[in-house]
């Protein structure tokens, strides 16, 4: 038996697409381009200008850190 149900932080995906109006790539994208700033920092980005919460936004830096 297979557990096809995402983790990590990629299970925020959707729920950050739909209440940020804006397709995953496009944070993820203005992650890549704010590198090599701290994981903080990256996460402060998306929280102050873009209004994402504390725990979306730590989710897309930690996808786009871990994926290198």
């Amino acid at each position: 038996m297979s557990d096809d149900k995402v983790k990590g932080p990629a299970s925020y995906f959707p729920s950050i697409e739909k209440k940020y109006g804006q397709p995953i790539g496009h944070w993820i994208a203005l992650v890549q381009a704010a590198r090599p700033a701290k994981h903080m920092e990256l996460v402060a980005m998306l929280k102050d200008p873009h209004g994402m919460g504390h725990g979306h936004a730590n989710a897309i830096v930690g996808y786009v850190l871990n994926k290198g």
